[in-house]
């Protein structure tokens, strides 16, 4: 049970709240959050929220005091990706369309764009109109800062002095309505850094096919070259301005993985690695533009650590106030005074509170999922299992609400990436999947970040083979302890996992009854033909780093058909759903529509289910509710949680090397 207003002294105090209910409806999980994007203004006056269902979203605003709701601004179903304040009293909403422009060369894109919202006048208009020679897009989150008393946002963007874009920094003042193009780059220009006032001080180039990275900073006037390295593929980055605001702070990639340095704008001396740093995502301050801690997720939850002893201290009494929960920082005011927070654990369920550092009192704000009750919520734990080589592969597995560990009906669902993780935090997918009775277990195969760079390092060329067997290890695992029915498993996932699905139901179908896969690669060489079109070259960074982790030589590397669950269909040996948006820009519609149509020649069960106007990340609510539902009902019908059935008879041939 949630209290508006209690102490943080009390809240750590609450027993956690018991109590069964009945599993919610399936759309409690499947639709969109109720709430969303949590931004407190500068000024710590102001709260604005994303909330709605699907089709009726708004941006609300509220006073941070009592929560009052001040304004309400619809924005129908557009993908909103972020909102973010440019002083008090405006505030910018960054969104995406999947399209194509005339005149581009190349494939349909996902294009961000920004509009700025006038809270005293009450109207909404793009941040970037009517540009000469440029695209009304964004390449990046803009920077938003006070300049001579201005409200005035600094927002890149691509610009065409001939039939070449190439990266434009612009600086628009929002009380003005006024847009002037202040740095211009060139065909290699990935970024640039302002300071705290707004001036341009550091700029980083990228040379595609030789793999060299330039670090310019602008002395009078002028951009001189102070750093190069050559990095075919982990190619430094600009993160910020260093701790103390006078420096450039770098990541830079090692034999020990990423590490934090700091360069003097006077003087370009590279710091030692910054220790603090190591292994963690850098905090910057939005309005200082510099460092000022660093964050860290791990199978225990979400660890931060800031310089200064006084914000340290601020968010360990934050953190202390909800004991056994995860805490995680939405958003602060300038001054650090008023914290929003999300909270995920078994008192609160997930929602969000705002914390009065002045007072010391947290307030309860909302729930990010309104029908889902905490007490329905189902237990995440952390294992870890050996896999077939030794190597130890952690894991989440959550059980089903009220039911005994034993035997249970089981879907392994594979994060993708593959260089990404999953969290302990509360997971919309597979807690509907254990609200229906099964287990959930999703590994961290090798190849998974968040665990070292030797547990990352360990996938670069295993490919749908040890990252692949290093999930089925985890069944047999489960299967060993008790836990799982082994006749009784089926695999899941979306993008690399959706791949796992596939490469499970073809390379190792004795270990599953049946195979789902959301936006999953089929066939590699023609996803990889189809990288190079989309970022329009032969060598480059991004089909570099694919070679790595496939273990092949180029696009056209015929090796990458043992890999490719296309190439054999043949050897499934059970029913496979295909779910894939017309809108992914990323793995496109063709690889599952290959792959159905690879399944069917062979005579192998298989259906297609297409989602209408989707991209690759599940970013609309109708479509959401869509792949969940055929999720589901496929899984009851061939993998009932009330009864084990046979599993398919089938030979197991070996993960192709």
């Amino acid at each position: 049970m949630r209290r508006s207003g209690l102490a943080l002294a009390l809240l750590a105090c609450l027993s956690p709240f018991h109590a069964r209910a009945a599993a919610p409806a399936l759309e409690a999980y499947g639709a969109l959050p109720n709430v969303s994007n949590v931004e407190i203004s500068p000024d710590g006056a102001r709260i604005a929220l994303l909330v709605g269902d699907a089709t009726h979203r708004q941006v609300q605003i509220r006073n941070v005091s009592d929560h009052k709701l001040l304004s309400v601004n619809g924005i129908g179903s557009a993908k909103v990706r972020a909102l973010q304040w440019a002083g008090p009293h405006y505030l910018l909403i960054i969104f995406s369309t999947t399209t194509w422009i005339f005149g581009l060369s190349g494939p349909t894109r996902e294009y961000f764009q920004a509009a700025v919202l006038d809270l005293d006048h009450k109207r909404v208009r793009p941040l970037l109109d009517g540009q000469e020679r440029a695209l009304n897009t964004i390449n990046a989150l803009p920077t938003a800062l006070e300049i001579k008393g201005r409200a005035t946002v600094f927002v890149e963007s691509e610009y065409f002095p001939d039939e070449h874009g190439v990266l434009a920094m612009y600086k628009v003042d929002l009380e003005r309505n006024h847009a002037e193009r202040v740095e211009t780059g060139n065909v290699d220009t990935l970024q640039f850094l302002l300071d705290n006032q707004g001036e341009a001080v550091a700029r980083a180039d990228y040379e595609q096919r030789t793999g060299r990275w330039t670090l310019f900073l602008k002395r009078k006037g002028d951009w001189k070259n102070v750093y190069r390295q050559t990095a075919m593929i982990e190619h430094p980055q600009i993160d910020g301005l260093g701790r103390d605001g006078q420096s450039v702070l770098l990541s830079i990639y090692g034999e020990h993985g990423w590490s934090a340095h700091e360069m003097g704008l006077a003087d370009a001396t590279l710091s030692d690695p910054l220790e603090a740093l190591r292994d963690k995502a850098i905090i910057i301050d939005p309005h200082s533009r510099a460092a000022i801690g660093g964050l860290k997720h791990d199978l225990s939850g979400t660890a931060y650590s800031f310089f200064s002893p006084a914000d340290q201290a601020a968010w360990n009494g934050v953190a202390k106030a909800f004991p056994h929960e995860q805490v995680e920082l939405a958003s602060w005011s300038e001054d650090r005074k008023q914290i929003a927070v999300q909270v995920d654990g078994p008192r609160d369920g997930v929602g969000y509170y705002t914390v009065d550092m002045t007072t010391h009192q947290a307030a309860w704000l909302t729930d990010m999922y309104a029908s889902i009750p905490p007490e329905a919520v189902a237990e995440k734990r952390a294992i870890s299992y050996a896999a077939a080589d030794g190597m130890i592969i952690p894991a989440y597995l959550t059980l089903p609400k009220d039911t005994a560990p034993q035997n249970l009906p089981a879907v392994v669902l594979v994060h993708g990436g593959p260089a990404a993780q999953d969290d302990p935090g509360f997971d919309w997918w597979s807690q509907a999947l254990a609200s229906r009775g099964y287990a959930v277990l999703q590994p961290q195969y090798r190849g998974s970040t968040g665990l070292g760079v030797k547990h990352l390092n360990a996938g670069f060329g295993e490919w749908g083979r040890k990252m692949q067997t290093d999930i089925s290890d985890g069944v047999r695992a489960l299967v060993k302890r008790g836990i799982v029915d082994p006749q009784r498993v089926c695999i899941v996932g979306a993008s690399y996992g959706g791949y796992a699905a596939l490469a499970g139901a073809t390379f190792d179908p004795a270990a599953y009854r049946c195979a789902v896969s959301l936006a999953g690669p089929a066939d590699l060489r023609r996803l990889l033909d189809y990288e190079r079109e989309r970022t329009s070259g032969e060598k480059n960074e991004t089909l570099r780093y694919w070679d790595r982790f496939m273990g092949s030589s180029s696009p056209g590397d015929k090796r990458l058909d043992e890999i490719s669950p296309a190439h054999h269909a043949d050897r499934a040996a059970m029913p496979i759903l295909l779910i894939h948006g017309l809108d992914d820009t990323v793995v496109p519609y063709d690889q599952s529509r290959e792959m159905a149509a690879a399944l069917k020649r062979a005579g192998k069960p298989v259906e297609l289910v297409t989602l209408k106007s989707e991209d690759h990340w599940l970013s609309r609510g109708e479509t959401r509710l869509q792949m969940l539902t055929a999720v589901v009902a496929f899984l009851e019908i061939h993998n009932p949680p009330d009864k084990p059935q046979s599993p398919p008879k089938a030979a197991s041939p070996p993960v192709p090397h």
